[in-house]
């Protein structure tokens, strides 16, 4: 049995999404009303008495057919014109096999009309009150229950198509939800690697051009500390690029296997920085980049706040899980360097989390800092 939650689905698909589902059963409609055998086979209403096809009978037929080929663009035009040929089929006793286009014709405009739902309802059930007073006139013989029936019937019908338009919606807005939250999430990434980039690059060029002013009559320091921030801004450049690249399924992302690099830019920056790297990152998992990144973050810090300063890195890749645990000595001099927004540290906290990780970032209770991140081998979802 179909579930019900997939009637949707199975709505949209079979009918919605055809354009020519509606003409060809209007199509079918008028011809099954021409048939012989069909006459007097369709829709009962009203209790007048069986009455022999005639001119009117086709237009009723044509009334009740034709504008299902126009119902899912102009539905309320359609309701009107297959309510009046369902008013004159019943009225005059056609009883035709057209008269099932009112259900349909009922269902999809509750279905498809965005505004003045209410409106054609109220319209609907006036109009039906007063067809349903003109059969006793005309001879019909149809008790009051009858109508009321019918009407409920119709009502159901009008309730069902809403329900679907409902759903339709709420998908429609779940959809854009995720799609939005996706772009969200796309965002913040792209934000948290240009935070990565540019942010560690910069502090190091910036704290270079300090130092070389003070090393004009050094010309031979001087000129290695200018090198040292062309290499920077170089690299910087680099790594601009390939995050421009990042939609591009073969670009790569930073890997541990690039720390010893990482580190001895920053030496050359003017920090010391003591490095020590056990085992071996599993290629193509997560636990190398995001090593990288808590190294790199944690190095741009201790530029910015403790410069000159003694820093210890340490990574050791088990098995299991990547280690990586950087301390920094407190700053012997004052720096004027601007303090940080905290994102680097967030995004960090929230990258290891996500694989299953642990992360710190706390200050030693002798003025350094002290960075620790347990990174899961591989993300178990």
């Amino acid at each position: 049995m179909i579930g019900v939650r997939r009637v949707p689905e199975l709505w949209r698909r079979h009918t919605l999404w055809y354009p020519l589902t509606y003409p060809l059963t209007g199509l079918a409609l008028f011809a099954g009303s021409l048939l012989p055998a069909l006459h007097a086979q369709g829709t009962r209403f009203g209790g007048v008495p069986d009455r022999p096809f005639d001119a009117l009978a086709i237009v009723a037929i044509a009334l009740q057919s034709v504008p299902l080929a126009t119902c899912r663009r102009w539905p309320v035009a359609s309701f009107t014109l297959v309510s009046l040929g369902f008013a004159v089929d019943q009225l005059r006793g056609y009883h035709t096999f057209a008269g099932a286009a009112l259900a349909i014709v009922l269902f999809t405009t509750a279905a498809r009309l965005e505004r003045g739902r209410r409106l054609v309802a109220v319209a609907f059930s006036m109009v039906y009150v007063v067809l349903a007073s003109l059969f006793p006139l005309l001879g019909g013989g149809e008790p009051l229950t009858g109508f009321v029936t019918f009407y409920l019937a119709l009502v159901l019908l009008w309730a069902l198509g809403a329900w679907l338009r409902a759903t339709r919606a709420a998908e429609a807005e779940r959809r854009r939800r995720v799609a939005e939250d996706t772009r969200t999430a796309e965002r913040t990434r792209i934000a948290r690697e240009l935070h990565d980039v540019v942010t560690h690059h910069v502090t190091a060029m910036v704290v270079q051009a300090e130092a070389a002013r003070y090393l004009t009559a050094k010309p031979e320091r001087l000129d290695e500390s200018l090198t040292a921030v062309t290499d920077t801004g170089r690299q910087a450049l680099t790594d601009l690029r390939h995050l421009l690249d990042v939609l591009n399924p073969d670009h790569g992302t930073p890997s541990a296997g690039g720390l010893r690099t990482l580190v001895e830019r920053t030496r050359r920056a003017g920090q010391p920085v003591e490095f020590t790297e056990n085992g071996t990152a599993e290629p193509g998992g997560s636990a190398g980049p995001v090593a990288y990144r808590v190294v790199q973050e944690a190095l741009t810090n201790a530029l910015k706040h403790a410069r000159g300063s003694r820093t210890d890195v340490r990574v050791h890749h088990g098995e299991r899980e990547t280690t990586v645990e950087v301390s920094t000595d407190p700053a012997t001099v004052p720096t004027d360097s601007p303090g940080g927004s905290g994102r680097g540290l967030a995004g960090l906290r929230e990258r290891v989390g996500v694989l299953g990780g642990d992360f710190s970032a706390v200050e030693r209770a002798d003025g350094g800092f002290h960075v620790r991140a347990r990174i899961p081998a591989e993300h178990r979802s």
